[in-house]
Formats: C-alpha cells, sequence, structure tokens
C-alpha cells in the first residue's frame, strides 16, 4: 500500500515543485511582450494620437488597440504552458504503462513477482533451451512419421501379396488391416513413446516412438499430444518445467472407471499458476486451441482406459510421470474434467 500511494501521490508532487519555480520562459516572455506593446501602444494613444472624437468611443478604441493584443499574448502563452504540461504528463503516463507492461509480462513468463532482471534472464534462457529440444524432438517425429508409414505399406505389401500355399497354414479373411499383423504394443513402449525422446541422440526413446506409432490408437494420441505440447509451447508453457501433485494409482484407476469429482480431484496437480492462466486464457479465447485441447483430452481418456486394464500400479504412477500426463492435467484442470 505504501508503494501505491507513494505512486499516485508523485504527479501532485510535481505540481507542487512546478509551482514554487515561478514563472517559466513562456510567461517571462509573454509580460516582456506585454510591457512593451503597452509602452508602444499607449504611448501612441495618449501622447500621439487623435483626440477627434466622442469620448466613448475613444475609450473603446483604447480598450481595443492597448488591450485586446495583450490579452491575446497570454492566452497564446497560457496554450503554450498548457501543452507542455499535458506533453509532460503523456510522457509520464506512457512511462508507468510500459512498465506496468514489462511487469506483466515478466509475471506471465516466470510466474513469480520477482521481477529482477536476473531471474527474467535466467527464465527466458531455460525457455529458449527448451524450445529448442522440443523443436529437434518435433523434426525428428517427421521423420519417424515417414519411416511409419513406409513400414505400414510394406505390411499391407506383404499382406495381400500371394505366398505360397500350405496346408498348415490359415487363410487370413478379406479386409484384414495392417495392424492386426502387428504385436501388442508393450506398456513401457507405450510410457516411453508420450514421454517423447528427451534428445535426438535418445535412440531407445526414438525405437520405442516407432514401435507405438505402428499401433493406430497409439499413434493418434501421440499425434494428438504432440500439436498440443506445440500449442503450449507457444505460449512459453513447457512440460519440463511443471512439477505436478502426483496423484496414488488407485485415483488413476477410479477416473478409468468413469468416477468423477471431488474422488478424482488430485489428478489436477498441476499448481503453476500462470500455466494455468495462459492456458485458460487461450482456451477461451482461441477456437482451434479449445479444438485440439479437446480432441486431446478425449483421446487420452480413452487411451488410458485400454492402459488401465493390463497395467501394474508401478507403470501407471510412470505413465502419469511423462510429459503427455502433465500436458492431461494442465488441459484437464483448466477444463474441469476433474469437477
Amino acid at each position: 500500500m505504501a508503494d501505491s500511494n507513494d505512486s499516485r501521490s508523485a504527479p501532485i508532487g510535481v505540481y507542487d515543485r512546478e509551482e514554487k519555480r515561478g514563472m517559466t520562459g513562456i510567461e517571462i516572455a509573454a509580460l516582456g511582450l506585454s510591457a512593451l506593446w503597452l509602452v508602444i501602444a499607449g504611448g501612441y494613444v495618449f501622447t500621439g494620437g487623435s483626440t477627434e472624437g466622442v469620448g466613448g468611443l475613444r475609450f473603446l478604441l483604447v480598450v481595443m488597440v492597448v488591450f485586446l493584443p495583450i490579452a491575446m499574448i497570454w492566452v497564446a502563452a497560457m496554450t503554450m504552458r498548457a501543452s507542455r504540461i499535458m506533453r509532460e504528463e503523456s510522457a509520464r503516463l506512457q512511462t508507468a504503462i510500459e512498465a506496468i507492461r514489462k511487469s506483466y509480462l515478466t509475471q506471465a513468463q516466470t510466474g513469480r513477482n520477482d521481477p529482477s532482471a536476473s531471474t527474467l534472464a535466467r527464465k527466458l534462457d531455460e525457455v529458449a533451451a527448451a524450445q529448442r529440444k522440443i523443436e529437434t524432438t518435433l523434426a525428428m517425429l517427421g521423420s519417424t512419421r515417414a519411416a511409419q508409414a513406409a513400414v505400414q505399406a510394406q505390411t499391407a505389401a506383404a499382406a495381400v501379396a500371394p505366398e505360397p500355399s500350405a496346408d498348415d497354414q490359415p487363410a487370413l479373411s478379406l479386409g484384414t488391416p495392417a495392424e492386426a499383423l502387428e504385436p501388442p504394443l508393450a506398456n513401457t513402449d507405450f510410457i516411453r513413446a508420450l514421454n517423447f525422446p528427451d534428445t535426438a541422440e535418445d535412440l531407445e526413446g526414438f525405437a520405442a516412438l516407432r514401435r507405438a506409432l505402428k499401433d493406430r490408437q497409439a499413434a493418434q494420441l501421440i499425434q494428438a499430444s504432440q500439436d498440443v505440447l506445440t500449442l503450449l509451447s507457444q505460449d512459453g508453457i513447457y512440460m519440463d518445467d511443471l512439477t505436478p501433485d502426483m496423484a496414488r494409482p488407485e485415483v488413476w484407476r477410479a477416473f478409468a472407471k468413469g468416477t468423477r469429482g471431488r474422488e478424482v480431484a488430485a489428478l489436477g496437480g498441476v499448481r503453476d499458476r500462470a500455466s494455468l492462466a495462459l492456458s485458460s486464457g487461450r482456451m477461451k479465447q482461441d477456437a482451434i486451441f479449445k479444438d485440439v485441447a479437446h480432441h486431446f483430452l478425449r483421446l487420452y481418456d480413452r487411451a488410458f482406459v485400454r492402459f488401465e486394464g493390463q497395467a501394474s500400479d508401478a507403470e501407471i504412477s510412470e505413465l502419469a510421470n511423462t510429459r503427455t500426463a502433465r500436458a492431461f492435467m494442465l488441459l484437464g484442470r483448466v477444463a474441469g474434467a476433474f469437477d
């Protein structure tokens, strides 16, 4: 409160100092011009002017000739003074607005009330590093999708190609999808793929991602998660920066069975106010972001229902710590999925 009172009283103090300084250059110039005109015009009218005419008319002419220009001089002087004060006040207001804007951006990016330059610079460096890592990962994902398409094409071609008949080999029914020929996706690969590779050298992560992309339902969730993470990164929100409160496996299992409300509220463990505020604001203002977020939430919900039936408590806890699960906690809390 003390700071706000000081800031509010600052303009009054400025005006007080202006009044105590006395006349400025504008008033001095106006006073000099008035005196000069009074000497010139008054001397001419009262000493060298004509004495003809009625007294009343002569008085009116004296007022117009002598005092009207003086009044105009002071009107111009007051206008110039008011214009100067308005320019100073406008500059002061612009400075205050710029300070407020910088303070808001600092709080939105750091999520703290400390506007120190060192803290902001450190946060910006972390955001830039994380964004470079995401861009590298997304570039690798592009090549992974191409590899997945090639593998699926080869598998489909092998499925329809004629093979030597054998009595002990059952024939495949027509219309069998290529995915049916693939072995079931392991839980470890599913979890590792939803966390995405950490670096371009994370060979194990990319291998798990390639195996997961061969599963149609897992590939849909991975694509939706990638889209959401990309949109969140545009607002400086990165899952590596979030440290959510982890819910117990039984809470996740209850959510998979359809429980909603206070019993599963612990799933919204993201407490970062800046991330929640930015995500909520974009959810309300950006229709594309809202559609992508709800599509991601639906796919994650369906995928977790399938995963929960065959996963252990340890695997559920490991899945909840992935980047995809953190995005689900953040957007689920913003969308009210845990209410």
